[in-house]
């Protein structure tokens, strides 16, 4: 696909709005809603991707989650590998019990309903939870363990009609349905529950990344021509707006009634209508914003575990949260030069060897995060 450096530049801002508002800037007040954007992002990257080479029948499974894994898990391991180290020599005996915990359930895509399960009365400051924030990735990795296949279904469905346009149209029906499913979900849940463990869950979370699918179908397909030049204006900036004006008017509120889908709305508008050729479009492709775009995936990985290994040593003023951040970009700078960009070189490594190292590696963190756990156990027993 076409690269879009407004997208990069959508990136950073998205994840510039969660670092500031961990951080603990009250000018931020709705930061953490940069995450609703990454989904939004990642649906339209990841379905713009699926059904181009569906269309050129070169779509394969085992390709799609070889992107995945060449993507997500060579920063995520080397990050919980480092994480491990802070924590063997950092945390007392019950935090490294709980971190270990939280590590395996992090390394199968789980920790959203682990921490799920932590949320109550009696949990844990979820500040001081250095992995806290690997429930996003796992609530992006179980949508797109089933939206793969969903769509090959739909695709060799329609084929038997021998009709294109009947494909997209029972796509189209079908990603709808799971947006508006998901948000009748969700607000079920406020109105019967009011927990806030809805956070965590996946099936409320669907109808964001299935809106970056409608984004990816639309601009595929069903637009035929580039918007009168006013409206790509009007329309990128207006999604702007809803964007920052989420990240500094709206304060933490129930997921996701009253603040979610001000953000989304606001992500899909900029990748509907932004583009090199609008304002909005150049400002977020400035390089600044692209080069922070970049490294967003090792600098959210990364300045999460610092902020809260710091919380847990004592450190809560934000002004010395600001070289904290300057080190989460240094480190996501190395991750992504060295640790990322390597292994998504297919002449550095194959198929094959990517799989196996993938797997071997899960096995090896899983298995130190085990032995960690047990033996803080028998030191609490003791």
């Amino acid at each position: 696909m076409s690269y879009r450096r407004e997208i990069d530049g959508l990136r950073a801002v998205a994840v510039i709005s969660v670092v500031l508002f961990h951080a603990g800037f009250s000018l931020i007040k709705g930061g953490f809603i940069g995450v609703d954007v990454f989904f939004v992002i990642s649906g339209y990257l990841i379905t713009t991707i699926i059904i181009r080479e569906l269309d050129e029948k070169t779509f394969t499974i085992a390709g799609f989650y070889e992107r995945r894994a060449r993507r997500i898990l060579p920063a995520l391991l080397f990050t919980l590998v480092c994480a491990a180290s802070i924590a063997y020599f950092t945390l007392v005996p019950d935090q490294l019990e709980r971190f270990c915990k939280s590590m395996i359930a992090a390394l199968p895509f789980s920790s959203n309903y682990f921490f799920w399960m932590q949320v109550g009365y009696f949990a844990p400051d979820s500040s001081q939870e250095p992995l806290l924030h690997t429930w996003s990735l796992a609530v992006e990795e179980q949508f797109y363990l089933l939206f793969p296949l969903l769509t090959i279904l739909i695709w060799r469905l329609c084929a038997r009609f021998k009709k294109e346009r009947l494909r997209y149209i029972v796509f189209t029906l079908f990603v709808s349905a799971a947006v508006l499913l998901s948000i009748a979900y969700s607000e079920v849940w406020i109105r019967l529950s009011g927990s806030p463990r809805l956070f965590y869950d996946t099936i409320g979370r669907v109808w964001e990344l299935s809106l970056g699918s409608l984004c990816a179908i639309y601009l595929l397909r069903y637009r035929k021509n580039i918007p009168f030049r006013p409206i790509s204006e009007i329309g990128a900036f207006l999604g702007l707006a809803l964007i920052v004006g989420s990240f500094l008017l709206i304060g933490e509120s129930p997921f996701p009634t009253r603040f979610a889908p001000s953000a989304a709305i606001g992500a899909a508008l900029i990748i509907l209508f932004a583009s090199s050729q609008t304002l909005v479009g150049r400002t977020l492709g400035l390089k600044p914003l692209v080069g922070v775009g970049l490294i967003s995936y090792g600098l959210y990985l990364w300045h999460w575990i610092i902020f809260a290994f710091a919380r847990i040593r004592g450190i809560e003023s934000v002004g010395a949260f600001l070289p904290l951040i300057a080190l989460s970009l240094a480190i996501a700078y190395f991750s992504w030069r060295f640790v990322e960009k390597p292994f998504r070189n297919r002449v550095f490594l194959s198929r094959k060897k990517i799989f196996t190292a993938s797997f071997g590696a899960i096995a090896i963190v899983a298995i130190g995060g085990g032995g960690g756990g047990d033996n803080q156990r028998r030191a609490v027993a003791l």
